[in-house]
Order: C-alpha cells, then structure tokens, then sequence
C-alpha cells in the first residue's frame, strides 16, 4: 500500500491550528489535522470572549470555536484525534509518529498550543478535579453558592473570577503581588464586583481533604505568615481554580527546533530553523498570545506552507 503524504500536517486545532486550515483549504493544499484531546485548545476553557473581532455577544470560547472547527471542515481539512510522541521534521518528507498511526506531509504546521500551569502547592495533583480545577466553564457549577477561590493575577485570573462570582457565594481572588497584572478595563470590573475579594501578597501552599478539598494554608510573601482556610461547615469543600499561564507543548521538539524558554523560536513568518516547518500560536515565543494572535500566526503560517509547498513541487518536478 502506497503511502500517504499530506501537503500541510497541522498538530493541534486551537485557534491557530484551524485558522491555518482555513488557509491551507482554500489553497487547496491536503491537509490534515492532528489533535490529541479536544478541538479549541485552551480558549474552550474561556467563558467569555469580549477581545475577538466579530465575536458575537455573550460569545464563549466553545462557541467560537465551534464556528472555526465549521468553517475549516467546510474547507476540506481533515481531522484525526492522536497524540504524537515522535517527530522527524528533517527531511523533506516529515514523519509523525503517534499513538494510534504514523503520518507523514511535505510541511508541518505546529500548533500545539500550551497546558495549564500548576498552582504548585502540596497536594494539588491528589485534588484536580476533587476541588482544583483549571477551568472555569467546565466546573464552575459545582461550587455553586459555595466559596471559590482563584490563584493568579493576570487577565485571564480576573476574567475567569469574575466570571465565577456567578456560581459562587464569594470569589476571592489569591496573587502573590499587591497589584493585579491584568489591563485596566479588566481590573476595574474587579473592583467594582462586589463578591470580588482579593488576598494579596499571596500564595497557596497546601492543600488537603479526604477525597474532597476540606481545608487550605496559604502564605503572605513578605511576612512569611500562614493561614489556614477552612470549608464552610455546611459547605464540607470550596473550589481552587488555578491560572498561572501556561506551559508550551514542545518537549518532542526540544531535539530538532530553536526553544527559547520552552517556546519555539520563529521569525515574523512563523519559520523555524528547518525548511517546511512553521510554528503558530502560544507554543511559539512571541509578546502576546490571545485568539487573534493565535488566528493571525495561523493564516500566516498556512500562506509560507502553501509557498513552501508550490517552491517544493517546482523544485522536485522540474
């Protein structure tokens, strides 16, 4: 049996994955995409997207990426659920080793995106999903009328507390500095919202239960002081929601391409070091990873893919 050689291989169908599918379709280039758990990476953890141009009102990550995962299949773009576990991205045809199949394409578009990084406090691994969650819109109805709290302080933390102060008795928000690092208009909705509390100063170091959260310890940075948090008796738990930024997916790369603090380095044509192989996305280092970002690496990507490809079949034919 002959082998089947994509033009464009994508890992990963977050924003930018389907973006450059969206882009490869209408080229008409073969494409097909590779993601290892669920379509929209970690903007279907979103529960509101006000910051997308078009976004609809009341629109929510899973939304919109229903929109994006449409429109790419209406382009033609395949889809496969994998995990890759080895890659060799050298030559000109690049060979993806996965859990379920092997593939192989003229040009690899990586789109991998990142995971969520851990609070880092005792016991967080025995509680994920017993109490410590990472996603608001997954979870948030089961700590509802109960206290919740949420560790970090940048725009994504503010966002997603307050959206938790739907759900919950009283949100309070945990930050190991005095000030919040999300942008302003952000910050104000915070202080405006009135179930909104802040711990500043702050960070968790433990966690325990039996079987459920039942109680916390957290300390004060510069006086070295520990708290202990209880559940509300009635309660008997309360919801600890991480989001401390991301950790990219790079490690079956770290072999082959340019990382730079985990992320991989590209030019502003989502080039790597290698010919035929493009990075988009938050697993790339760049200044600011959000949807349109994300989308506009995507587009880009799939355009020097495409030109890639044409310079390719020229040389190789000719």
């Amino acid at each position: 049996m002959q082998e089947k050689i994509y033009d464009v291989i994508i890992i990963g169908a977050g924003p930018a994955g389907l973006s450059a599918a969206i882009y490869t379709g209408r080229a008409r280039l073969d494409t097909l995409i590779i993601e290892k758990e669920k379509e929209g990476g970690q903007i279907v953890i979103t529960a509101e997207i006000d910051n997308y141009p078009g976004s609809l009102r009341n629109e929510s990550g899973p939304s919109l990426v229903a929109r994006m995962v449409a429109q790419a299949e209406r382009h033609g773009a395949k889809k496969v659920f994998d995990t890759i576990v080895e890659v060799d991205l050298k030559g000109d045809i690049k060979r993806l080793k996965g859990k379920k199949g092997e593939y192989a394409a003229h040009s690899v578009i990586i789109a991998a995106g990142a995971h969520p990084r851990p609070i880092g406090c005792t016991g967080e691994k025995d509680f994920i999903g017993k109490g410590i969650s990472y996603c608001a819109t997954c979870d948030a109805a089961f700590f509802e009328d109960m206290d919740i709290y949420v560790v970090g302080g940048g725009d994504t933390a503010v966002e997603e507390a307050l959206y938790l102060t739907k759900f919950g008795r009283q949100v309070t928000l945990i930050h190991r500095r005095d000030q919040l690092r999300a942008i302003k208009s952000i910050q104000d909705r915070a202080f405006a919202n009135d179930k909104l509390k802040f711990l500043w100063d702050t960070v968790v170091t433990e966690v325990r239960g039996d079987g459920i959260i039942e109680s916390m310890t957290v300390k004060n940075v510069k006086t070295g002081e520990e708290t202990v948090i209880d559940a509300d008796e009635e309660d008997g738990t309360f919801g600890v929601f991480g989001f401390v930024g991301f950790i990219p997916e790079t490690e079956i790369f770290k072999d082959q391409l340019n990382l730079r603090n985990g992320y991989i380095v590209t030019d502003d044509n989502m080039h790597t070091e290698i010919q035929g192989v493009f990075a988009a996305g938050d697993i790339r280092e760049k200044s600011l990873r959000q949807v349109i970002t994300a989308a506009a690496d995507g587009a880009i990507a799939a355009m020097e893919a495409n030109a890639y490809i044409e310079g390719y079949c020229l040389v190789n034919l000719g």
